[in-house]
């Protein structure tokens, strides 16, 4: 359940409290190394490595949701991925899980927000190897701490299209708040796309980062790398 916005008590009628107005940094193309992943500025050479990954999402389902894909040909994903790379919001990283050692995946922060304190992760491409994967929470949750312990961001969103039950239940996990759905805002690949929204806040960030970080411990993982425990954070 949503709690209702605050209010500064000194004030009437009411505003919202005030806070630290410092702009934000900007996230910088930087690595960044985990216990299971490493996260590497996307550039075009992990092009081969990301067609090959993607080739065994046999029907394609894996980009349903996402704004652009599947690429027909090696040539096609990699002057997608040079473009990709090059730009600052969103900001992408390729994904390089220990266990295969190459890229298997992207993901960005993006709706960078500096005055706003406000930042977003998203653009989140997993391919079905790296799916439900420690590598994958892990991944995902690099970035959010990066976001909200390093850089100092106040909000943290994460929206997907309302039909996306996965990306839904992967944010209840992540320990995201639902806040709602704004009805057909895009059209995406000639479709309407209504969006969900969910956020973390920073006084929530403290809770959701030691549940995670438990989580991603080496005790909760067997030696084949199956976890025995669920994440189950809900939003």
């Amino acid at each position: 359940m949503l709690h209702p916005p605050q209010a500064d008590a000194e004030t009437n009628p009411p505003v919202g409290p005030l806070v630290d107005t410092t702009p934000r940094p900007i996230p910088a193309r930087i690595a960044h190394k985990g216990r299971s992943v490493d996260l590497e500025p996307l550039h075009v050479r992990h092009a081969a490595e990301l067609f090959a990954a993607a080739q065994s999402d046999r029907d394609g389902s894996g980009w349903a949701y996402m704004g652009y894909g599947p690429f027909a040909d090696a040539a096609a994903m990699r002057a997608f991925v040079g473009n990709f790379a090059a730009t600052h919001d969103p900001l992408a990283w390729a994904i390089r899980p220990h266990r295969s050692g190459t890229a298997d995946g992207w993901l960005t922060l993006m709706e960078i927000h500096p005055a706003h304190a406000h930042i977003e992760i998203g653009n989140i491409w997993f391919s079905p190897r790296m799916q439900r994967t420690r590598a994958a929470t892990e991944a995902m949750f690099i970035l959010m701490r990066h976001a909200m312990e390093d850089l100092g961001y106040r909000r943290l969103t994460w929206k997907c299209n309302a039909l996306n039950a996965p990306s839904i239940r992967a944010a209840g996990r992540l320990g995201f708040t639902y806040e709602g759905t704004l009805r057909d805002l895009l059209v995406v690949k000639g479709r309407t796309r209504s969006t969900a929204w969910f956020s973390i806040l920073a006084a929530e960030w403290p809770a959701v980062q030691t549940r995670i970080e438990a989580w991603l411990s080496d005790a909760n993982f067997a030696p084949d790398g199956t976890a025995k425990s669920s994440l189950g954070i809900s939003g």
